[in-house]
């Protein structure tokens, strides 16, 4: 049997003053035809990473309008996740792909997970390319099956999206961040829905704190809460170019020597790569004091996460590829001005010298850090435009809204 992941509960009304009373109106009277339906999240991971921290909010809030969701995560060793991994890169245009063993190992776990997965559901939800395989292993399991990917393929490696292709075609739904995400080789395997994740506004890493709160967890870090601080939230991953965030901070430095780096993230289990790109930007900072590397194993959670978020002067995701990127939305939330790489989902969220600035090196990242550091009126002006932008499009009522009307065409069809 696959591992259950067990969460908390959530109650849509507390949501109404956040998203406004039709919207949750609207959710409800989709609701109440789809009682009782049985809905699987299927997942590599129940920590770490944009799809576990939908998920610990999305699934409580279908049962809370009626849905018998649930969520469990599959079987998984080492040897899979670096394959996954591999597959993740590639998929994201890597020139990496991988070797016949390597897929071997793929699809062996997935045919384990197919058989360990219980059955009778109405719909299964297949998140990401890990767990992709199980459908076709064990199709009478559900009677619907979905995929939802949330990672960039609008460039893929042809010859790892070519030895994929048999796990992702024979889904009914499929879901991706942006349409320039879709192979050309699913657009007629399914019904194709663009559709963007959303961030929790309630949940700890989300909800308001008192400057008073958020500068006293920062100060527990070595943070100097009377200086300037710029921070970026995301995984120790080469897609995330913390070495590039470093060197725009050496740039910013230069004209304001009093300023501060946190680089703050999490190690995901599925990520077995992230330890050594950790130890890489360890090395890229030279042991600059001002500049914090911080993870979920120096006791930074989702309160952290927030605190550094809510006291940053400048707020950084400088992705050289992204699906949609969470932390973008959870930092614009916030009402912090925010500098997001110009690529995948982060315009989506980011509309330039709007909610924020794109950039495409570390000279514009430095430059428009600068840009923010030197007038603070500019800087709140952008938060304000920012969290209005995400409150708008990219909160969570808004993404359950969206599935309840694929689960009420699923049982129409």
């Amino acid at each position: 049997m696959l591992q259950p992941v067990t969460v908390g509960h959530k109650t849509l009304s507390d949501y109404a003053h956040l998203v406004g009373r039709p919207l949750v109106e609207e959710i409800n009277d989709l609701a109440d035809k789809l009682k009782g339906l049985k809905v699987l999240h299927l997942s590599a991971t129940a920590f770490g990473g944009g799809v576990s921290e939908i998920l610990y909010t999305l699934v409580p809030l279908m049962r809370d309008v009626g849905i018998e969701a649930e969520w469990q995560i599959i079987i998984g060793r080492e040897e899979f996740y670096n394959a996954t991994k591999l597959i993740h890169n590639s998929m994201q245009g890597d020139a990496a792909a991988l070797s016949d063993e390597q897929w071997e190992i793929f699809d062996r776990y997935n045919l384990i997970n197919a058989r360990e997965l219980d059955g009778g559901w109405d719909v299964v939800i297949v998140h990401d390319p890990q767990p992709a395989g199980v459908r076709k292993n064990a199709p009478e399991k559900s009677a619907h099956w979905i995929w939802r990917c949330h990672i960039d393929l609008s460039t893929p490696n042809p010859e790892t999206l070519g030895r994929l292709l048999p796990n992702i075609t024979g889904y009914e739904e499929y879901l991706f961040h942006m349409d320039q995400y879709v192979p050309d080789a699913l657009r007629d395997e399914g019904r194709i829905n663009i559709i963007p994740p959303a961030i929790d506004p309630l949940a700890p890493k989300n909800m308001a704190l008192s400057p008073e709160d958020a500068a006293y967890v920062c100060d527990q870090f070595g943070i100097d809460v009377e200086r300037p601080l710029i921070c970026q939230v995301s995984r120790f991953d080469p897609w995330k170019d913390p070495n590039g965030v470093i060197d725009a901070y050496r740039i910013v430095k230069e004209q304001i020597p009093e300023v501060q780096l946190a680089l703050v993230g999490s190690m995901a289990t599925d990520d077995p790569e992230g330890w050594d790109f950790f130890n890489t930007t360890i090395e890229h900072a030279a042991g600059d004091p001002d500049i914090k590397i911080l993870n979920n194993l120096n006791n930074v959670g989702a309160i952290e996460v927030n605190a550094f978020q809510a006291q940053s002067d400048v707020l950084i995701q400088k992705s050289t590829r992204e699906g949609f990127g969470l932390t973008v939305s959870e930092g614009l939330w916030k009402g912090q001005p925010f500098i997001g790489g110009d690529v995948g989902g982060i315009p989506l969220q980011i509309e330039d010298e709007r909610t924020g600035y794109l950039v495409n090196s570390a000279e514009q990242c430095a430059e428009r850090s600068l840009q923010i550091l030197k007038d603070p009126v500019l800087g709140k002006q952008l938060g304000r435009a920012g969290k209005e932008h995400v409150r708008t499009h990219f909160l969570t009522p808004r993404l359950l809204r969206d599935w309840l009307q694929i689960f009420t065409r699923l049982q129409n069809s």
